[in-house]
């Protein structure tokens, strides 16, 4: 009696060992990407509810190409980090940008330029850097964007005020009202919407930064990093990745392989 309950007893730890297996192996298999849900046309809500965009097309793509599930998992940008670490996410891919923070992340190399901007309305009189002095602008909490006002102290200082936000469509949304008079943003992101929206704004000529968009992954993860970078480089070589392009922007704006 006892050897019976005994290997009964194995079988069910046996059993129950096998299923967590079984769990792990499905939940490994999934590639979850974290992304900014109001950061068209990188990732954003459609009319649908759906969660679309540049960037989710590419790492729909990628996932496919790896085998694996793909799940789009919007997340707060300002909790980003916390995201990455805690493992609720496997990387960052929405407009990504490298400058200042090399060494944060594990890189994939970079597949799109871009540009920190000034954004302002049609008749606001703001023609360059030297008119925001004394004005109100605005910037995405811990963004690019942000980190490029930090590196410019002398623009920084000459505003009025700096007013961090939670998205840019926020921001737009304020410099529309008047509550705002100028937006520090990616230029791919400010192009997009006032080309999409019809709003009456200005992109200034002088841009604030200059910078590359790239796939963050968690520091160390470079095993999840080659694997990713594999198939982007293979999407870039057979026009995938410029056929992507194409749907969103009207032209190929990508730099991996060129």
């Amino acid at each position: 009696m006892v050897i019976k309950k005994i290997v009964a007893s194995v079988m069910a730890v046996a059993t129950l060992a096998m299923a967590f297996a079984g769990c792990g192996k499905k939940e490994s298999n999934k590639f979850v990407v974290g992304f900014d849900q109001e950061f068209p046309p990188m990732g954003f809500v459609a009319d649908d509810g759906s969660y679309v965009g540049f960037d989710l097309d590419l790492a729909k793509e990628a996932a496919k190409r790896m085998d694996k599930e793909f799940v789009a998992q919007p997340i707060n940008w300002d909790a980003k980090d916390q995201e990455l670490k805690s493992g609720n996410i496997d990387c960052i891919w929405n407009g990504f940008t490298i400058s200042g923070r090399e060494d944060g992340y594990t890189w994939s190399k970079p597949y799109m330029s871009n540009a920190q901007v000034v954004v302002v309305k049609n008749d606001s009189g703001i023609s360059s850097f030297a008119d925001l002095a004394g004005k109100t602008v605005a910037v995405q909490k811990d963004s690019s964007g942000l980190a490029a006002l930090d590196d410019n102290k002398a623009l920084k200082d000459s505003f009025g005020k700096l007013v961090e936000m939670d998205s840019y469509l926020n921001a737009m949304m304020e410099l529309e009202m008047g509550s705002v008079d100028a937006i520090v943003m990616d230029e791919i992101v400010a192009r997009y919407e006032i080309q999409t929206s019809g709003k009456a704004f200005t992109v200034l000529d002088e841009a604030v930064a200059s910078e590359e968009y790239g796939v963050g992954f968690l520091k160390g993860n470079t095993a999840l990093c080659d694997e990713v970078q594999k198939v982007m480089d293979e999407m870039a070589a057979d026009g995938t990745m410029a056929k992507i392009s194409e749907k969103w922007f009207g032209k190929d704006v990508t730099i991996l392989g060129k």
